[in-house]
């Protein structure tokens, strides 16, 4: 029972899946993720707050891999290297923000952390 239990909390702690929308329904700006579709308030906070924990997690996951990209762009072995204005004009930062990136993304390949890092 207590195994139940356990693997109940791990997949509540999981961002819900996010899920693309068919292409006409992602054209109606009134629908979002079939949201609107939800009377029950209960299972809207519920539904939309899965939403939310999900794109915060997918936008961690993609701000690691664009440190990491960065740091292996700078990288001085590479023949082909970018300066940190190159990767902040790329990436659309400013250039203090790609300095940071590219350490933040140093640390995160030093670390292992470019594997699938799976951490739930």
């Amino acid at each position: 029972m207590a195994e139940t239990e356990r693997s109940g909390q791990q997949r509540r702690l999981r961002p819900a899946p996010l899920l693309f929308e068919p292409a006409e329904a992602a054209a109606d700006p009134e629908h979002f993720f079939d949201l609107e579709s939800i009377e029950d308030p209960r299972e809207l906070l519920a539904r939309s707050t899965e939403l939310t924990l999900a794109f915060r997690a997918a936008a961690d996951r993609a701000l690691e891999y664009q440190a990491i990209a960065a740091a292996q762009l700078a990288d001085p072995r590479r023949f082909d290297r970018l300066t940190t204005a190159d990767i902040a004009e790329r990436a659309e930062w400013t250039e203090d923000y790609a300095v940071k990136m590219v350490e933040f993304g140093r640390d995160l390949l030093r670390d292992g952390a470019g594997r699938s890092g799976d951490e739930d």
